[in-house]
């Protein structure tokens, strides 16, 4: 089959690479030909597992890149739409680049199609975008519904083993169409769950919220655990064991960040509130995620006894492991709180530190942090040591040399991810979240 797919961010460069790495003949569609460039070289411009290797295997015999839409989509029988839907001031989700996608394509269509919605849209977006290619259409183009379930860190993998392949469609041409065209990823049991378009909507928007209502739970759980004493570590395995919940999500931490959770929880809450709809759990747990790093910090401030002066070493930028995406990530939130409180901040990442840089320089605040690729050295003079990304090389480090370089004994575990008592025994004080304090 022949397809394009129009945006190479992340949910479209990973969508065209693996339907080419099945044999999908796939053209990729950007305005930024930089971008275009760098992939056409075999260079992915975001660091995400396994993605590299899929271009360079698939470039340039079945996967391409192009910024000629018209030339891209002409004979193909399927048009993914991967573009961005930023939030608006009031939290909405910005539309104009699907439907402006959606009124190209229905111009410059020379044969029938399905256009494929992939970016996550709002409940009655495909009905938007109906409005606008009927419109402007000649030949006939079905609009379906089909989100994206993909984990950054792990895209790849979710993208070849899906839990769910959602497919919003009212055509049974297009239904069709996307299931000979997922057929590779579906072989072993029936994962397609065909829906009407607006379910389709909700389900991306429903899923996310309810994970992102888990962690922030658990986060005030923790918060609870912390004022009592109890150890959050230990209500978390005891209540995940309960196969109705489940551990997944169920960490205690800095909260949620991303492209995704604080993004799609604001829109899901103006669009039922534009529809009479409350959505009280999903507003509550958008504010309770903004408790863990002013929690943190309070912690920071009573233990080292106010934070002006004092030199704070962070590891960890990304919101997440395994990405470098540093949108919304909570390690910056914090950066921003202890700069200003007067404190200096170190940092590293093993693969956030330049786009970190970005966002501190857009927040007028990169001269004020000073980032090292070495964790050890991050940490060479400083107060305290946060970690605020639960990176697997952070998890188990020389706490005797930690001990050494810094000027100060404290801890402090955004992500629950250390051994206490191996800080301890290094001579350093450990706290973490909703957990006791040890050393």
């Amino acid at each position: 089959m022949r397809i394009a797919v129009v945006g190479s961010g992340y949910v479209g460069l990973v969508a065209g690479a693996c339907f080419a790495d099945v044999g999908t003949d796939v053209v990729c569609v950007d305005v930024d030909e930089a971008k275009l460039e760098k992939l056409r070289r075999g260079e992915v411009p975001f660091f995400e597992p396994r993605l590299d290797d899929l271009v360079k295997r698939n470039h340039p015999d079945r996967l391409r890149f192009s910024s000629d839409l018209a030339d891209s989509i002409a004979g193909r029988k399927a048009v993914f739409v991967a573009v961005g839907t930023p939030p608006n001031e009031d939290g909405s989700a910005d539309l104009q680049h699907v439907l402006k996608v959606a009124e190209d394509v229905a111009k410059c269509a020379t044969n029938d199609l399905a256009l494929v919605m992939k970016s996550t849209v709002p409940v009655g977006t495909n009905k938007k975008v109906r409005a606008v290619v009927q419109q402007h259409a000649k030949h006939q183009i079905d609009v379906v519904s089909n989100p994206e379930f993909l984990k950054e860190g792990d895209a790849v993998n979710d993208f070849l083993k899906p839990d769910r392949i959602v497919i919003g469609a009212d055509s049974e041409a297009a239904f069709d169409t996307l299931t000979r065209l997922y057929a590779p990823f579906n072989r072993q049991i029936n994962r397609i769950h065909r829906m009407s378009p607006e379910s389709a909507e909700i389900v991306k928007y429903a899923a996310n919220a309810l994970l992102a209502t888990k962690i922030s739970f658990m986060n005030e759980i923790a918060r609870l655990c912390d004022v009592v004493g109890a150890d959050a570590e230990s209500v978390r395995l005891a209540v995940g064991s309960d196969e109705r919940i489940g551990l997944q999500f169920l960490y205690p931490g800095l909260g949620f960040g991303g492209s995704c959770f604080p993004k799609d929880l604001r829109a899901l809450v103006h669009t039922a509130a534009e529809l009479g709809v409350p959505m009280g759990v999903a507003e509550a747990a958008t504010r309770a995620n903004e408790a863990p790093v002013k929690d943190l910090l309070a912690h920071m401030e009573k233990d080292l006894g106010g934070l002006a002066g004092k030199t704070v070493a962070v590891w960890g930028l990304a919101f997440k492991p395994r990405t470098d995406d540093v949108r919304e990530a909570p390690a910056l939130k914090l950066i921003e709180h202890l700069i200003n409180k007067g404190a200096k901040v170190r940092a590293t990442d093993p693969q956030a530190r330049e786009t970190a840089v970005v966002r501190l320089k857009e927040a007028g605040l990169a001269e004020k942090v000073a980032i090292f690729a070495d964790s050890y050295e991050t940490c060479r003079g400083a107060d305290a040591l946060v970690v605020a990304t639960e990176w697997n090389q952070f998890r188990s480090p020389d706490f005797d040399r930690i001990r050494e370089l810094m000027r100060g004994r404290h801890v402090f575990d955004g992500r629950n991810c250390l051994v206490p008592a191996s800080v301890a025994d290094a001579g350093l004080a450990y706290r973490g979240m909703g957990r006791p304090t040890k050393g």
